[in-house]
């Protein structure tokens, strides 16, 4: 882990955010997890789907 974020994460643990932050940053993981949630149920349209060949290459055309 880099020197720098472990000097964040003090002065996170020293000083902690106001909870407009916090409320922030939980409605970022949550709506991380719903997106996530969403992909593994109803799986990704084809568009966005790789058209990798064999041994992870793309193909020759």
């Amino acid at each position: 882990m880099n020197l720098r974020w472990l000097l964040r994460m003090a002065r996170w643990a020293h000083r902690p955010p106001g909870w407009r932050r916090v409320l922030l940053v939980l409605a970022v993981i949550a709506l991380c997890l719903l997106l996530f949630g969403l992909e593994r149920w109803l799986g990704l349209p084809d568009w966005m789907q790789t058209n990798m060949g064999p041994r992870g290459r793309p193909p020759r055309f």
